[in-house]
């Protein structure tokens, strides 16, 4: 079952003004979004500390949850090197020369079981959530008529992912995997310095590899999650695991979302997104 309906605001891309520098962060919900946002200004703002808490160093763009003209103004006053959140398909960005768009990817099964989570850690929750098998074989099933409308169902997350995956050869989009980042955190940072042109002295590494680790964002919590009211702060960053999707469901639907998903996706997109 789809959690919520639409919340990204596509029309302030249209006029809003980049820098030629800027990064542009945009995966689907739940898949790394907050850790691609901590990398990349660990990276801009080495070896030194965030000015200022994640949310204001890297504002959400097209977040409905603030007044348009507050993240405006709050980028526009930046001088440092802008790292620009957003939720949206790379067909719903505008590609302007020198701004790089890092989309991250992840196994769709377990972006659903974190989402589940995150959905029941907000405070302001008033649904009762269904147990978690029953609400992920419902969003397995679930069919809808426009996956931009509804980007958090299999359908839209596939949706943006293709997107990506047919675009990621170009030289201003950059794919970063859940996976690699969980199995080899580092190389995945070089890579994304290297992707970003910034280099980084070699006695800077260990320190801000330490900073980009789930256990000290999540020691980190109050400046890290985003500003949502959440029951617990510091269960955004709840496990950063793969797999709890697929033990969560028997096998036969297990086979169901294969399936599902084998309508929605290029077959090699999907081999990479389930390796």
């Amino acid at each position: 079952m789809t959690p919520s309906p639409a919340r990204d605001d596509r029309t302030c891309w249209l006029d809003f003004e980049t820098r030629p520098d800027d990064i542009v962060i945009s995966p689907p919900a739940k898949c790394g979004t907050t850790w691609l946002q901590q990398i990349c200004a660990l990276l801009v703002f080495a070896p030194g500390e965030l000015p200022a808490p994640l949310a204001d160093v890297s504002p959400w763009l097209d977040t409905p949850l603030i007044p348009q003209e507050d993240v405006r103004a709050r980028l526009a006053a930046q001088r440092h090197r802008r790292i620009i959140k957003a939720h949206l398909p790379l067909d719903a960005l505008p590609v302007r020369e020198g701004v790089t768009y890092i989309v991250g990817a992840r196994h769709p099964l377990d972006a659903a079981v974190s989402l589940y989570h995150h959905m029941d850690n907000l405070a302001r929750k008033r649904l009762k959530l269904p147990a978690l098998r029953a609400w992920l074989v419902s969003w397995i099933d679930e069919q809808v008529a426009d996956p931009a409308g509804q980007p958090e169902s299999l359908q839209g997350v596939l949706s943006h992912l293709t997107q990506a995956w047919l675009r990621r050869e170009e030289p201003p989009v950059v794919l970063v995997h859940y996976a690699d980042l969980s199995a080899d955190l580092e190389g995945q940072m070089r890579r994304l310095a290297d992707k970003l042109g910034i280099r980084i002295p070699e006695g800077w590494w260990p320190e801000l590899v330490r900073k980009s680790t789930f256990t000290s964002m999540r020691e980190d919590a109050d400046r890290l999650a985003p500003r949502v009211s959440f029951k617990d702060r510091a269960a955004f960053f709840r496990t950063g695991r793969s797999g709890a999707g697929r033990e969560s469901l028997t096998e036969e639907e297990w086979a169901r979302y294969h399936a599902r998903a084998a309508a929605l996706a290029p077959a090699d997109l999907l081999t990479w997104l389930h390796r």
